[in-house]
Protein backbone atom coordinates (compact mmCIF):
# COMPACT_ATOMS: atom_id res chain seq x y z
CA UNK A 1 0.00 0.00 0.00
CA UNK A 2 1.33 3.42 -0.94
CA UNK A 3 2.38 5.62 1.97
CA UNK A 4 0.05 8.58 2.42
CA UNK A 5 1.56 11.89 3.45
CA UNK A 6 -0.86 13.48 5.84
CA UNK A 7 0.46 17.06 5.72
CA UNK A 8 0.56 19.00 2.49
CA UNK A 9 3.67 21.22 2.33
CA UNK A 10 1.36 24.17 1.67
CA UNK A 11 -0.78 23.38 4.71
CA UNK A 12 -0.90 26.32 7.12
CA UNK A 13 -0.60 24.00 10.12
CA UNK A 14 1.87 25.42 12.62
CA UNK A 15 3.22 22.07 13.77
CA UNK A 16 6.94 21.53 13.74
CA UNK A 17 8.64 19.12 11.37
CA UNK A 18 9.16 16.72 14.29
CA UNK A 19 5.47 16.83 15.19
CA UNK A 20 4.42 16.21 11.59
CA UNK A 21 6.81 13.26 11.41
CA UNK A 22 5.40 11.88 14.67
CA UNK A 23 1.89 11.89 13.26
CA UNK A 24 3.09 10.30 10.02
CA UNK A 25 4.93 7.59 11.94
CA UNK A 26 1.85 7.03 14.06
CA UNK A 27 -0.26 6.57 10.95
CA UNK A 28 2.12 3.98 9.53
CA UNK A 29 2.31 2.15 12.87
CA UNK A 30 -1.48 2.23 13.17
CA UNK A 31 -1.80 0.44 9.85
CA UNK A 32 0.64 -2.17 11.16
CA UNK A 33 -1.36 -2.51 14.40
CA UNK A 34 -4.55 -2.97 12.40
CA UNK A 35 -2.94 -5.71 10.32
CA UNK A 36 -2.08 -7.58 13.52
CA UNK A 37 -5.83 -7.96 14.12
CA UNK A 38 -6.70 -9.38 10.70
CA UNK A 39 -8.00 -12.98 10.73
CA UNK A 40 -10.04 -15.01 8.22
CA UNK A 41 -13.13 -14.56 10.43
CA UNK A 42 -12.72 -10.79 10.88
CA UNK A 43 -11.02 -8.27 13.14
CA UNK A 44 -9.96 -9.34 16.60
CA UNK A 45 -10.25 -6.84 19.43
CA UNK A 46 -6.51 -6.96 20.12
CA UNK A 47 -3.54 -8.72 18.56
CA UNK A 48 -3.62 -12.34 19.71
CA UNK A 49 0.07 -12.78 18.92
CA UNK A 50 1.10 -9.89 21.16
CA UNK A 51 -1.05 -10.42 24.26
CA UNK A 52 -1.10 -13.16 26.88
CA UNK A 53 -4.64 -14.55 27.11
CA UNK A 54 -5.68 -16.33 30.29
CA UNK A 55 -8.62 -16.54 32.70
CA UNK A 56 -11.49 -14.30 31.71
CA UNK A 57 -9.25 -12.85 28.97
CA UNK A 58 -9.99 -15.97 26.93
CA UNK A 59 -12.90 -14.08 25.37
CA UNK A 60 -10.38 -11.92 23.50
CA UNK A 61 -9.96 -14.92 21.17
CA UNK A 62 -13.07 -13.82 19.33
CA UNK A 63 -14.56 -11.53 16.74
CA UNK A 64 -16.37 -8.95 18.85
CA UNK A 65 -19.37 -7.28 17.21
CA UNK A 66 -18.90 -3.80 18.69
CA UNK A 67 -15.09 -3.81 18.38
CA UNK A 68 -15.23 -5.18 14.87
CA UNK A 69 -17.93 -2.74 13.77
CA UNK A 70 -16.05 0.31 15.01
CA UNK A 71 -12.77 -0.94 13.56
CA UNK A 72 -14.55 -1.52 10.25
CA UNK A 73 -16.12 1.95 10.12
CA UNK A 74 -12.99 3.82 11.10
CA UNK A 75 -10.78 1.92 8.63
CA UNK A 76 -13.01 2.41 5.59
CA UNK A 77 -10.63 5.02 4.17
CA UNK A 78 -7.76 2.51 4.15
CA UNK A 79 -7.21 1.24 0.61
CA UNK A 80 -5.83 -2.23 1.25
CA UNK A 81 -7.20 -5.54 -0.07
CA UNK A 82 -6.41 -7.58 3.05
CA UNK A 83 -8.01 -5.06 5.41
CA UNK A 84 -11.00 -4.65 3.06
CA UNK A 85 -11.56 -8.41 3.03
CA UNK A 86 -11.40 -8.45 6.81
CA UNK A 87 -14.08 -5.77 7.02
CA UNK A 88 -16.46 -7.93 4.99
CA UNK A 89 -15.53 -11.05 6.95
CA UNK A 90 -16.31 -9.28 10.23
CA UNK A 91 -19.85 -8.46 9.14
CA UNK A 92 -20.43 -11.91 7.69
CA UNK A 93 -19.16 -13.72 10.78
CA UNK A 94 -21.32 -11.71 13.16
CA UNK A 95 -24.49 -11.63 11.06
CA UNK A 96 -24.26 -15.38 10.37
CA UNK A 97 -24.53 -16.13 14.10
CA UNK A 98 -27.67 -14.18 14.89
CA UNK A 99 -30.00 -15.75 17.45
CA UNK A 100 -33.48 -16.95 16.35
CA UNK A 101 -34.99 -13.94 18.12
CA UNK A 102 -32.75 -11.54 16.19
CA UNK A 103 -30.02 -10.79 18.73
CA UNK A 104 -26.58 -10.04 17.36
CA UNK A 105 -23.92 -11.95 19.33
CA UNK A 106 -21.54 -10.10 21.60
CA UNK A 107 -18.76 -12.08 19.96
CA UNK A 108 -18.01 -15.22 17.96
CA UNK A 109 -15.18 -17.39 19.22
CA UNK A 110 -12.33 -17.91 16.78
CA UNK A 111 -11.31 -21.39 17.88
CA UNK A 112 -14.69 -23.13 17.51
CA UNK A 113 -16.89 -20.57 15.76
CA UNK A 114 -19.46 -20.53 18.56
CA UNK A 115 -21.33 -17.31 19.40
CA UNK A 116 -21.81 -15.82 22.85
CA UNK A 117 -24.58 -13.31 23.42
CA UNK A 118 -23.75 -11.84 26.83
CA UNK A 119 -20.86 -10.04 28.42
CA UNK A 120 -19.63 -10.16 32.00
CA UNK A 121 -22.11 -12.07 34.15
CA UNK A 122 -24.07 -13.11 31.08
CA UNK A 123 -25.72 -9.68 30.76
CA UNK A 124 -26.98 -9.17 27.22
CA UNK A 125 -24.97 -6.98 24.86
CA UNK A 126 -27.25 -4.23 23.53
CA UNK A 127 -24.74 -2.16 21.59
CA UNK A 128 -23.46 -5.09 19.51
CA UNK A 129 -26.58 -4.98 17.36
CA UNK A 130 -26.64 -1.20 17.26
CA UNK A 131 -23.06 -0.97 15.98
CA UNK A 132 -23.44 -3.80 13.45
CA UNK A 133 -26.45 -2.19 11.73
CA UNK A 134 -24.58 1.12 11.55
CA UNK A 135 -21.42 -0.59 10.29
CA UNK A 136 -23.25 -2.56 7.59
CA UNK A 137 -24.77 0.67 6.25
CA UNK A 138 -21.51 2.65 6.39
CA UNK A 139 -19.64 -0.18 4.66
CA UNK A 140 -22.12 -0.27 1.80
CA UNK A 141 -22.40 3.51 1.49
CA UNK A 142 -18.67 4.24 1.39
CA UNK A 143 -17.57 1.24 -0.70
CA UNK A 144 -20.54 1.32 -3.06
CA UNK A 145 -20.93 -2.44 -2.60
CA UNK A 146 -24.44 -3.20 -1.34
CA UNK A 147 -24.31 -6.94 -2.04
CA UNK A 148 -23.75 -7.92 1.59
CA UNK A 149 -26.58 -5.61 2.70
CA UNK A 150 -28.91 -7.13 0.13
CA UNK A 151 -27.97 -10.63 1.32
CA UNK A 152 -28.54 -9.82 4.99
CA UNK A 153 -31.54 -7.45 4.89
CA UNK A 154 -33.76 -10.04 6.64
CA UNK A 155 -31.14 -10.50 9.37
CA UNK A 156 -30.72 -6.75 9.81
CA UNK A 157 -34.48 -6.27 9.99
CA UNK A 158 -34.74 -9.00 12.61
CA UNK A 159 -31.98 -7.28 14.58
CA UNK A 160 -33.97 -4.03 14.45
CA UNK A 161 -37.06 -5.83 15.81
CA UNK A 162 -34.98 -7.29 18.66
CA UNK A 163 -33.59 -3.87 19.50
CA UNK A 164 -37.01 -2.19 19.28
CA UNK A 165 -38.37 -4.74 21.77
CA UNK A 166 -36.14 -3.06 24.36
CA UNK A 167 -38.45 -0.06 24.17
CA UNK A 168 -40.70 -2.01 26.52
CA UNK A 169 -42.91 0.94 27.48
CA UNK A 170 -43.17 2.41 23.96
CA UNK A 171 -41.65 5.73 25.01
CA UNK A 172 -39.35 5.84 21.97
CA UNK A 173 -36.06 5.15 23.73
CA UNK A 174 -34.70 1.71 24.57
CA UNK A 175 -34.28 0.38 28.10
CA UNK A 176 -30.79 -0.99 28.73
CA UNK A 177 -29.85 -3.42 31.53
CA UNK A 178 -27.00 -2.54 33.88
CA UNK A 179 -23.62 -3.40 32.33
CA UNK A 180 -25.42 -4.17 29.06
CA UNK A 181 -23.07 -2.41 26.65
CA UNK A 182 -19.36 -1.65 26.20
CA UNK A 183 -19.16 -0.58 29.86
CA UNK A 184 -19.81 -4.17 30.92
CA UNK A 185 -18.58 -3.61 34.47
CA UNK A 186 -20.14 -0.24 35.09
CA UNK A 187 -23.40 1.04 36.58
CA UNK A 188 -25.49 2.46 33.78
CA UNK A 189 -29.05 1.28 33.14
CA UNK A 190 -32.49 2.11 31.77
CA UNK A 191 -32.06 5.15 29.48
CA UNK A 192 -28.31 5.27 28.88
CA UNK A 193 -27.05 8.17 26.78
CA UNK A 194 -24.46 6.15 24.84
CA UNK A 195 -27.01 3.51 23.78
CA UNK A 196 -29.71 6.06 22.96
CA UNK A 197 -27.32 7.98 20.69
CA UNK A 198 -26.54 4.73 18.89
CA UNK A 199 -30.25 3.86 18.72
CA UNK A 200 -30.89 7.17 16.97
CA UNK A 201 -28.09 6.53 14.49
CA UNK A 202 -29.18 2.91 14.02
CA UNK A 203 -32.73 3.96 13.09
CA UNK A 204 -31.31 6.47 10.64
CA UNK A 205 -28.96 3.85 9.16
CA UNK A 206 -31.68 1.25 8.70
CA UNK A 207 -33.87 3.84 7.02
CA UNK A 208 -31.09 4.40 4.49
CA UNK A 209 -30.83 0.64 3.97
CA UNK A 210 -34.57 0.31 3.30
CA UNK A 211 -34.49 3.23 0.86
CA UNK A 212 -31.74 1.42 -1.06
CA UNK A 213 -33.74 -1.81 -1.40
CA UNK A 214 -36.82 0.09 -2.59
CA UNK A 215 -38.93 -0.06 0.58
CA UNK A 216 -39.46 3.69 0.72
CA UNK A 217 -42.64 3.66 2.81
CA UNK A 218 -40.99 1.56 5.52
CA UNK A 219 -37.85 3.66 5.27
CA UNK A 220 -39.80 6.86 5.85
CA UNK A 221 -41.24 5.40 9.05
CA UNK A 222 -37.72 4.72 10.32
CA UNK A 223 -36.61 8.22 9.29
CA UNK A 224 -39.47 9.73 11.29
CA UNK A 225 -38.75 7.49 14.27
CA UNK A 226 -35.08 8.52 14.23
CA UNK A 227 -36.03 12.19 14.39
CA UNK A 228 -38.48 11.53 17.22
CA UNK A 229 -35.77 9.72 19.18
CA UNK A 230 -33.41 12.63 18.57
CA UNK A 231 -35.94 15.06 20.03
CA UNK A 232 -36.52 12.76 23.00
CA UNK A 233 -32.80 12.51 23.73
CA UNK A 234 -32.31 16.27 23.62
CA UNK A 235 -35.41 16.81 25.74
CA UNK A 236 -34.53 14.14 28.32
CA UNK A 237 -30.72 14.27 28.58
CA UNK A 238 -30.05 17.99 28.12
CA UNK A 239 -31.63 19.73 31.14
CA UNK A 240 -33.00 23.14 30.28
CA UNK A 241 -35.17 25.70 31.96
CA UNK A 242 -36.55 26.75 28.57
CA UNK A 243 -40.16 25.68 27.80
CA UNK A 244 -40.74 23.09 25.14
CA UNK A 245 -42.93 20.22 23.98
CA UNK A 246 -42.87 17.11 26.17
CA UNK A 247 -43.32 14.49 23.44
CA UNK A 248 -45.64 12.70 25.85
CA UNK A 249 -43.09 12.45 28.69
CA UNK A 250 -41.93 15.02 31.24
CA UNK A 251 -38.70 16.76 30.40
CA UNK A 252 -35.66 15.92 32.49
CA UNK A 253 -35.56 19.52 33.66
CA UNK A 254 -39.10 19.13 35.00
CA UNK A 255 -38.04 16.03 36.91
CA UNK A 256 -34.62 17.23 38.12
CA UNK A 257 -34.97 21.00 37.90
CA UNK A 258 -32.10 21.51 40.32
CA UNK A 259 -29.53 20.99 37.55
CA UNK A 260 -30.71 24.14 35.80
CA UNK A 261 -29.27 24.55 32.29
CA UNK A 262 -26.84 21.85 31.23
CA UNK A 263 -23.58 22.08 29.32
CA UNK A 264 -23.66 18.48 28.11
CA UNK A 265 -25.96 15.49 27.75
CA UNK A 266 -26.09 13.72 31.11
CA UNK A 267 -25.00 10.09 31.26
CA UNK A 268 -28.13 8.21 32.31
CA UNK A 269 -31.69 8.72 33.50
CA UNK A 270 -34.41 6.48 34.89
CA UNK A 271 -37.72 6.94 36.73
CA UNK A 272 -35.83 6.48 39.99
CA UNK A 273 -32.51 8.28 39.63
CA UNK A 274 -30.11 9.90 37.23
CA UNK A 275 -26.39 10.32 36.65
CA UNK A 276 -25.33 13.94 36.21
CA UNK A 277 -21.83 12.85 35.08
CA UNK A 278 -20.56 13.65 31.63
CA UNK A 279 -20.14 10.57 29.46
CA UNK A 280 -17.43 12.10 27.30
CA UNK A 281 -17.52 9.30 24.72
CA UNK A 282 -21.30 9.51 24.25
CA UNK A 283 -21.27 13.31 23.99
CA UNK A 284 -18.59 13.16 21.30
CA UNK A 285 -20.62 10.58 19.38
CA UNK A 286 -23.76 12.70 19.67
CA UNK A 287 -22.15 15.55 17.72
CA UNK A 288 -20.23 13.42 15.24
CA UNK A 289 -23.37 11.39 14.49
CA UNK A 290 -25.45 14.51 13.85
CA UNK A 291 -27.70 14.36 16.91
CA UNK A 292 -26.42 17.51 18.64
CA UNK A 293 -26.08 20.85 16.87
CA UNK A 294 -22.90 22.94 16.83
CA UNK A 295 -24.13 25.39 19.47
CA UNK A 296 -24.65 22.65 22.04
CA UNK A 297 -21.46 20.86 20.97
CA UNK A 298 -19.45 24.04 21.51
CA UNK A 299 -20.90 24.40 25.02
CA UNK A 300 -19.87 20.82 25.74
CA UNK A 301 -16.40 21.39 24.34
CA UNK A 302 -15.84 24.40 26.57
CA UNK A 303 -16.83 22.35 29.61
CA UNK A 304 -14.64 19.38 28.64
CA UNK A 305 -11.69 21.63 27.84
CA UNK A 306 -12.10 23.48 31.09
CA UNK A 307 -12.06 20.34 33.25
CA UNK A 308 -9.12 18.92 31.29
CA UNK A 309 -10.47 15.64 29.96
CA UNK A 310 -7.58 15.69 27.48
CA UNK A 311 -4.91 15.81 30.21
CA UNK A 312 -2.42 14.24 30.37
CA UNK A 313 -3.58 12.66 27.09
CA UNK A 314 -6.79 12.63 25.05
CA UNK A 315 -9.19 11.64 26.52
CA UNK A 316 -10.92 10.38 29.67
CA UNK A 317 -14.12 8.49 28.87
CA UNK A 318 -16.19 10.03 31.69
CA UNK A 319 -15.89 13.01 34.01
CA UNK A 320 -15.61 12.90 36.95
CA UNK A 321 -14.79 9.30 37.96
CA UNK A 322 -16.93 7.48 40.53
CA UNK A 323 -15.34 6.97 43.96
CA UNK A 324 -16.25 4.56 46.74
CA UNK A 325 -19.06 6.02 48.80
CA UNK A 326 -20.65 7.77 45.83
CA UNK A 327 -24.27 6.67 45.21
CA UNK A 328 -23.16 5.41 41.78
CA UNK A 329 -20.40 3.21 43.23
CA UNK A 330 -20.84 -0.57 43.01
CA UNK A 331 -18.67 -3.13 44.78
CA UNK A 332 -18.25 -5.05 41.51
CA UNK A 333 -16.21 -2.13 40.15
CA UNK A 334 -13.25 -3.81 41.87
CA UNK A 335 -13.56 -7.03 39.81
CA UNK A 336 -10.10 -7.63 38.34
CA UNK A 337 -9.29 -4.15 39.76
CA UNK A 338 -10.60 -2.72 36.51
CA UNK A 339 -12.96 0.07 37.48
CA UNK A 340 -11.11 1.73 40.31
CA UNK A 341 -11.30 5.54 39.99
CA UNK A 342 -9.36 6.77 36.92
CA UNK A 343 -9.22 3.21 35.56
CA UNK A 344 -10.88 1.52 32.59
CA UNK A 345 -14.54 2.62 32.22
CA UNK A 346 -14.35 4.67 35.41
CA UNK A 347 -12.65 7.68 33.86
CA UNK A 348 -9.72 5.96 32.16
CA UNK A 349 -8.06 7.40 29.06
CA UNK A 350 -9.09 5.59 25.86
CA UNK A 351 -7.15 6.31 22.66
CA UNK A 352 -10.12 5.44 20.47
CA UNK A 353 -12.18 8.09 22.27
CA UNK A 354 -9.22 10.42 21.73
CA UNK A 355 -9.63 9.93 17.99
CA UNK A 356 -13.26 11.02 18.29
CA UNK A 357 -12.14 14.03 20.35
CA UNK A 358 -9.83 15.15 17.52
CA UNK A 359 -12.62 14.84 14.96
CA UNK A 360 -15.09 16.61 17.26
CA UNK A 361 -12.78 19.62 17.47
CA UNK A 362 -12.23 19.58 13.70
CA UNK A 363 -15.97 19.45 13.08
CA UNK A 364 -16.43 22.42 15.42
CA UNK A 365 -14.22 24.38 13.02
CA UNK A 366 -10.97 24.54 15.01
CA UNK A 367 -8.48 22.75 12.72
CA UNK A 368 -5.30 24.11 14.33
CA UNK A 369 -6.37 22.88 17.76
CA UNK A 370 -7.50 19.57 16.27
CA UNK A 371 -4.03 19.04 14.79
CA UNK A 372 -2.37 19.79 18.12
CA UNK A 373 -4.65 17.29 19.84
CA UNK A 374 -3.78 14.76 17.13
CA UNK A 375 -0.13 15.21 18.04
CA UNK A 376 -0.99 14.53 21.69
CA UNK A 377 -2.92 11.45 20.62
CA UNK A 378 0.09 10.28 18.62
CA UNK A 379 2.28 10.65 21.72
CA UNK A 380 -0.23 8.57 23.67
CA UNK A 381 -0.36 5.82 21.06
CA UNK A 382 3.45 5.75 20.89
CA UNK A 383 3.63 4.55 24.49
CA UNK A 384 3.67 0.91 25.43
CA UNK A 385 4.45 -1.63 28.12
CA UNK A 386 6.93 -3.76 26.18
CA UNK A 387 7.72 -1.56 23.17
CA UNK A 388 6.83 1.70 21.47
CA UNK A 389 3.63 2.27 19.50
CA UNK A 390 1.48 -0.37 21.18
CA UNK A 391 -1.83 1.43 20.56
CA UNK A 392 -2.99 0.20 23.93
CA UNK A 393 -6.58 -0.38 24.90
CA UNK A 394 -6.66 2.22 27.72
CA UNK A 395 -4.41 4.26 29.99
CA UNK A 396 -4.50 5.44 33.59
CA UNK A 397 -6.20 8.83 33.76
CA UNK A 398 -3.63 10.45 36.07
CA UNK A 399 -0.32 8.86 35.10
CA UNK A 400 -1.17 8.31 31.43
CA UNK A 401 0.57 4.94 31.54
CA UNK A 402 -0.79 2.11 29.38
CA UNK A 403 -2.77 -0.53 31.27
CA UNK A 404 -4.83 -2.29 28.63
CA UNK A 405 -4.11 -4.76 25.84
CA UNK A 406 -1.49 -3.98 23.23
CA UNK A 407 -2.32 -3.37 19.58
CA UNK A 408 -6.01 -2.79 20.22
CA UNK A 409 -7.82 -2.71 16.88
CA UNK A 410 -10.17 0.16 17.61
CA UNK A 411 -7.36 2.29 19.06
CA UNK A 412 -5.43 1.97 15.81
CA UNK A 413 -8.49 2.42 13.59
CA UNK A 414 -9.65 5.54 15.43
CA UNK A 415 -6.21 7.11 15.03
CA UNK A 416 -6.27 6.29 11.32
CA UNK A 417 -9.73 7.82 10.97
CA UNK A 418 -8.65 10.98 12.81
CA UNK A 419 -5.69 11.36 10.44
CA UNK A 420 -7.89 10.99 7.38
CA UNK A 421 -10.56 13.29 8.78
CA UNK A 422 -8.07 16.08 9.39
CA UNK A 423 -5.64 15.73 6.52
CA UNK A 424 -6.88 13.59 3.65
CA UNK A 425 -10.54 14.22 2.94
CA UNK A 426 -12.38 15.71 5.93
CA UNK A 427 -15.19 17.41 3.97
CA UNK A 428 -16.38 14.14 2.42
CA UNK A 429 -17.42 12.45 5.66
CA UNK A 430 -18.51 15.41 7.75
CA UNK A 431 -21.17 13.56 9.77
CA UNK A 432 -20.04 9.95 9.68
CA UNK A 433 -19.49 7.60 12.58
Amino acid sequence: MARKFLFDPHDQCKLSAAERELVQTGYDRAIDALRRNVTPRGFTACSLADNAVYGTDANYRAIWARDGAKTLIWSLDVDDDEIAACRTATLRTVLSHQSPAGQIPAHVRIDDGLPEYGGVGGVTSIDSGLWIVIAAWRHAELTGDWSLIEEFVPALEKAMHWLAAHDANHCGMIEVPEAGDWTDLFARSYHVLYDEVLWYRCLYAFGRILHHVGRDEDATAFDEQAQRVRRLILRSFWPSTAPGETEGIPSFAEVQFGLGDARYLVAQISPFNFSWRCDVYANLLAFIMGLVDRQRALMTFRFLWGVGVNEPWPVKNIYPPVHAGDPEWREYFTVNLLNLPNHYHNGGIWPFVGGLWVRYIQKLGMPELARRELVKLAHLCSLGVAREWEFNEWHHAETGRPMGKAFQAWSAASFIKACHYLHVDPPAHDADD
